[in-house]
């Protein structure tokens, strides 16, 4: 009888032991799944967002749409001037040369993929970023305004589930992962 009620109590003994190991493994687990799952969308939307100021320097606004965005920086060039000469002379002589480069070249440089720029990483397949852009009123001129972001839910896979909020008080999967603002002229994104 007393070896069934010690089998018994390590039974319990090891039951609890796993019960408080899961429950501290738990919330360890989530909060490096969602360190590693952000900073590969932040990393994503810095590129996004350094594509549309590329786009910006080309045509003078931002891209509303991904095919947009890649055919121009497929097919456009960025310009150029170079001044010789001091314009600041009293002389003023000086002159103005102007010159395209291909935009693509610097994509090239950089290493990206246009085609695969518009996914978001560990979402599900085809799933892309949602993109906005417009020209507001800011202080007396016409200003172009972009927004980029997706949703938390759909890249964080099981961790999208409103529950794991009780390991992260800041922790909201319905809340929009972004850079930029449709309202004023920022490019700042919400992760930063």
């Amino acid at each position: 009888m007393r070896a069934v009620i010690n089998i018994l109590l390590l039974v319990v003994i090891v039951g609890l032991g796993y019960l408080l190991y899961d429950s501290i493994k738990e919330p360890i687990v989530f909060q490096t799944e969602k360190k590693k799952r952000e900073d590969a969308v932040a990393n994503k939307l810095r590129k996004i967002r350094v594509a549309q100021q590329f786009y910006r320097d080309i045509r003078g606004m931002f891209a509303d749409d991904f095919d947009t965005l890649a055919y121009v920086l497929r097919n456009d060039s960025f310009m150029s001037i170079k001044v010789s000469g001091d314009p600041d002379a009293v002389t003023g002589e000086y002159q103005l040369d102007t010159f395209y480069r291909p935009a693509f070249d610097t994509i090239q440089k950089l290493g990206w993929s246009l085609d695969s720029l518009r996914y978001v990483p560990y979402a599900e397949a085809g799933t892309t970023f949602e993109i906005q852009a417009d020209t507001i009123r800011y202080q007396q001129s016409k200003t172009p305004v972009v927004q980029v972001g997706t949703v938390r839910e759909k890249f964080m896979g099981k961790y999208g589930d409103p529950s794991y909020a009780k390991y992260d008080d800041r922790y909201d999967p319905k809340a929009l992962m972004k850079f930029g603002n449709m309202t004023k002229p920022s490019l700042s994104g919400n992760w930063e």
